[in-house]
């Protein structure tokens, strides 16, 4: 990343808000990084998650109590809260490319906070939660209207936070190399994990979200959420979703991984053509809704090249008929970004509508035209989940669709699923993913 990168993206978001606080009738934006959150009873606080919108100014990740303001015409001052404490280590002296774009304001303890922000109270509006607006005294909250209007500017990412995102996915790949070799070397979940995060040498606190590190059957658990420490006598199969961020911005990659067998491997040989054929198709101004059907009719192709489905059984009757949602239960992708499931995904560009979902898929999380610039997921899956295959085996008129000794096969193994991060492009699609893998072999 380089400091003029850094400096373009902050006078772009300056722009945004000149523009989001006219149109609220506002004359200072307050950005809070939030505050600590504590368990229920118990003076032990839970892993500190800054405000996103704090972050798309700043690349200040552990720093509760430091805020934004923001007056148009004016540099954006950083009320960095440095406070003297001899019970933890507080935050360092302002130090980075970010300094130079800001006022800086060190405030060595609450009152000092509430002085700043008082400065520029007349007028203002927080973005951020009640809670905050309560501990700094500022009056007026950000409504739905402003957060949308909001989000929708963080679709589209800037050359800064395209090159964060790019060193996210070159970290996550190392991650993601370790783990395949640890599965090859017959490890647990566990210290597959390990492994991930020693080869990115990163606390698991510092990843943008809790990793899936799938072993066999595991794998058919979308949101699989324990590392078992037991070693399986048989490893079959592996996936892994995990992500890695930097400067606060996100990968999400998924791979899967087999262990010899002929028609798991098959399977995932296919899957991967069909992930790359998706990608191949994105570009402006195409509706990801019409990406995620298309993904379920090249899954019931698949089904067919497989055999996985009965001989004489059309690839429309499968989707029809709900077979491939019953293999395929989630949705293609969303946005990525400074959040993983990123914002702006459900709503139109002017209007900030919702888009509707295609009729029985309710878990898509991504329903609008795509744009320049915009980061998102490709992720399709193929998965052996029983409590979805046993209503078409027991289904008189659905249960004749699938060869089921073929089906039955393969539940021990879980399933596949396999995730890009890719670029908008006005013709096309930068895999930041496969760019990763490719650069580091």
């Amino acid at each position: 990343m380089t400091a003029s990168l850094y400096a373009a993206h902050v006078a772009a978001v300056c722009a945004q808000y000149d523009q989001l606080l006219d149109d609220a009738d506002a004359a200072t934006a307050i950005v809070p990084a939030g505050q600590l959150r504590y368990a229920y009873q118990d003076d032990r606080d839970y892993v500190f998650a800054a405000n996103p919108n704090f972050k798309h100014w700043i690349p200040l990740t552990h720093h509760p109590k430091c805020v934004v303001i923001y007056r148009p015409g004016n540099a954006p001052v950083l009320g960095y809260y440095q406070e003297a404490d001899y019970w933890h280590l507080p935050a360092g002296d302002p130090a980075g490319e970010w300094t130079d774009a800001f006022e800086v304001r060190v405030c060595r303890n609450d009152e000092e906070l509430h002085t700043l922000v008082a400065e520029f109270s007349d007028g203002a509006i927080l973005i951020g939660e009640k809670r905050d607006a309560e501990s700094l005294r500022v009056t007026r909250v950000a409504d739905e209207m402003f957060f949308k209007a909001l989000h929708e500017t963080r679709t589209r990412k800037t050359e800064y936070e395209l090159d964060c995102m790019r060193a996210a996915q070159r970290l996550a790949v190392r991650g993601h190399q370790a783990a395949a070799h640890a599965f090859a070397a017959g490890a647990s979940e566990y210290a597959i994990h390990m492994q991930y995060l020693a080869a990115m040498d990163q606390r698991e606190s510092e990843l943008p979200y809790n990793s899936i590190v799938a072993l066999n059957e595991h794998a058919a658990v979308l949101h699989y959420q324990y590392l078992d420490r037991q070693v399986p006598t048989d490893s079959r199969a592996f996936l892994i979703d995990a992500g890695a961020q930097v400067a606060s911005y996100a990968a999400d990659i998924t791979r899967t991984y087999s262990n010899g067998d002929s028609l798991f491997t098959a399977l995932l040989d296919a899957m991967d053509r069909s992930q790359l054929a998706i990608c191949a198709d994105v570009r402006a101004g195409i509706d990801y809704r019409s990406l995620h059907l298309a993904a379920h009719r090249r899954l019931a192709e698949l089904l067919l090249e497989l055999n996985l489905a009965a001989t004489g059984v059309s690839a429309e009757a499968l989707v029809e008929e709900r077979i491939t949602w019953a293999f395929f239960p989630h949705g293609l992708g969303h946005f990525l970004g400074l959040q993983v499931h990123d914002v702006g995904g459900l709503t139109s560009a002017s209007s900030y509508d919702l888009i509707d979902k295609p009729e029985g898929h309710e878990s898509l999380r991504l329903t609008r035209k795509l744009a320049v610039d915009q980061v998102l997921t490709i992720e399709p899956g193929c998965y052996f989940i029983p409590m979805l295959l046993d209503p078409i085996r027991t289904d008189a008129k659905r249960k004749g669709l699938l060869n089921w000794d073929a089906v039955d096969a393969l539940i021990p193994y879980g399933g596949v699923r396999i995730e890009d991060n890719v670029r908008i492009l006005a013709d096309g699609c930068e895999n930041l993913t496969r760019d990763a893998f490719d650069a580091l072999h």
